[in-house]
């Protein structure tokens, strides 16, 4: 577990025992990095993550807000699987079924910022929760983490935590885009499903810090298989309609 995200557990598990009430200011960054001897940088990326659950707030001064004391899954959390997995207390596992390199397709170009026919590292890979198979991931790669990628163990849990260890890679934004799809051969297959079942699909591009693109991803969720929710307020809103595409 990388660094930060032991600050946020620890501060979590604080909020969830009610040491810090909703309404409440958490300690500044300069003192929680003081408390745990860690860089303000990652604090920040600590707090970051308790806002991406809608666990903290809006900035009052040099400090966040309490909103509330569940842990869920948000929109902004969407990328990391594993950890999200962690958190609720379930063992996640992942298997890659195929890894190539290919040109990239003109959407793909697009999404990623990429020159047309650039290389991309194209990997399906099928993901579990206690064993019991819930998420097909067809995820593409830019050409230049390709090779972080293609070093990691097929097997291994959390590829964000493995890409943060190995390469100092932060996936810190995100776009996701939520609908319902019916099962083709394939993900039914994978998933133990009859073909045409209903499916969550999320498609999503993330990127580092500095903006640059890293992966764009369609996931395919087995019905019944994850609650996503969301938190909102009039400051912020991450959640936007759009029409059927």
């Amino acid at each position: 577990m990388a660094r930060y995200e032991q600050i946020a557990s620890d501060l979590r598990d604080a909020i969830v025992r009610g040491d810090y009430p909703i309404g409440a200011q958490l300690p500044s960054e300069a003192e929680l990095a003081l408390r745990y001897s860690a860089a303000r940088g990652t604090v920040r990326q600590a707090v970051a993550l308790l806002a991406a659950e809608g666990l903290v707030g809006s900035r009052q001064g040099a400090r966040r807000i309490v909103l509330g004391s569940e842990r869920s899954q948000s929109f902004a959390e969407l990328h990391s699987f594993a950890q999200w997995a962690r958190s609720m207390g379930y063992r996640a596992s992942g298997t890659v079924l195929s890894s190539r390199r290919r040109p990239c397709s003109p959407s793909e170009a697009v999404r990623l910022s990429l020159e047309p026919g650039e290389e991309v590292l194209d990997v399906l890979r099928l993901r579990r929760l206690d064993g019991e198979p819930v998420l097909v991931e067809r995820t593409v790669y830019a050409g230049w983490i390709a090779p972080a990628v293609e070093r990691l163990d097929p097997d291994c849990e959390s590829v964000t935590q493995e890409l943060y260890e190995s390469v100092g890679l932060v996936f810190a934004y995100g776009e996701h885009l939520i609908d319902a799809v019916a099962a083709g051969s394939e993900d039914a297959r994978l998933l133990g499903v009859r073909r045409g079942s209903p499916l969550l699909r999320q498609r999503r591009v993330t990127t580092t810090q500095e903006g640059r693109p890293v992966e764009c991803s369609d996931d395919r969720y087995r019905a019944g298989s994850v609650t996503f929710s969301i938190r909102n307020s009039t400051a912020a809103n991450p959640l936007v309609r759009r029409a059927g595409d």
